[in-house]
């Protein structure tokens, strides 16, 4: 029997509105009576889906969990209490930040609770609402944030054709990171090793759970490490065709239609 799914959020549980089908809904619930833990696992931070958490009937649960900030950070519900947290250093921040403001991008700047967005543009402050609460900053550096702890930094920019060039022109800067690509507009830097994969590799440790008896739900590139880890990989209908490889089942439904509630039905229902 399967005991954990891990299941990605964005383009994947949630519906393109910010919704939850209730074929997913009724699923995840049905999957709970039967003991199986549903696990939100997101790049965004714990606190930025507390809502999700209260639709599937998941908040402020003791003995349930979350994967947030792409696998550095694992959260018990009751309380958000932090199990794990890793982020990249002040020093490493900076750098990126700084390269970012040459290559005029948005940017994320993410601590534990709070997110800094730098160069905010019309069509990514849409794309955040109902999804992500943020500060803007107009800074020339990250001296705002010494001594603090930067979970991660992610470029924005709508398509990869503007990233990939990115991504290699800055590997001098990023061999303590882990690179990933994710919702078709971010390129992200999480420490090295971090990563959702690894997060649920650490939560089942945690739970004392076989990682074969273990399910993973995604749609694109920053799922990957959990898709491949887990004992079924799935995507969702719309999952990215660039990873649709490595995955043991596709849905039919894609987001919107209820694709994670269709993979619980057919592995644990």
């Amino acid at each position: 029997m399967y005991k954990i799914i891990t299941c990605d959020l964005d383009e994947t549980l949630l519906s393109m509105d910010r919704s939850i089908c209730r074929r997913n809904i009724d699923a995840i619930r049905a999957a709970t009576e039967k003991g199986v833990k549903f696990v939100c696992a997101s790049g965004r931070g714990y606190m930025s889906f507390q809502n999700t958490l209260k639709e599937v009937g998941l908040y402020d649960l003791a003995d349930q969990y979350s994967i947030s900030f792409n696998g550095g950070a694992i959260t018990e519900n009751k309380g958000n209490r932090v199990l794990h947290l890793e982020g990249i250093s002040w020093e490493l921040a900076d750098s990126l930040y700084r390269k970012g403001r040459e290559y005029d991008v948005c940017q994320h700047i993410y601590t534990q609770d709070t997110v800094y967005l730098y160069n905010s543009n019309e069509d990514e402050v849409a794309f955040l609402n109902n999804r992500q609460d943020f500060i803007e900053i107009y800074d020339e550096d990250l001296s705002f944030l010494k001594g603090q702890q930067i979970i991660k930094i992610l470029y924005q920019h709508v398509g990869y054709d503007f990233l990939n060039p990115i991504e290699k022109e800055l590997e001098y800067l990023t061999g303590d990171c882990e690179v990933s690509y994710s919702s078709g507009r971010y390129l992200e830097f999480n420490k090295k090793g971090v990563s959702k994969g690894n997060g649920l590799r650490r939560l089942a440790q945690i739970l004392g759970v076989d990682m074969k008896d273990t399910i993973a739900i995604g749609d694109n590139v920053n799922d990957l490490s959990m898709i491949q880890a887990a004992g079924i990989g799935a995507g969702v209908g719309n999952v990215f065709e660039g990873i649709i490889d490595q995955c043991d089942y596709v849905a039919k439904a894609d987001n919107d239609e209820g694709g994670v509630g269709e993979i619980i039905e057919k592995y644990v229902l």
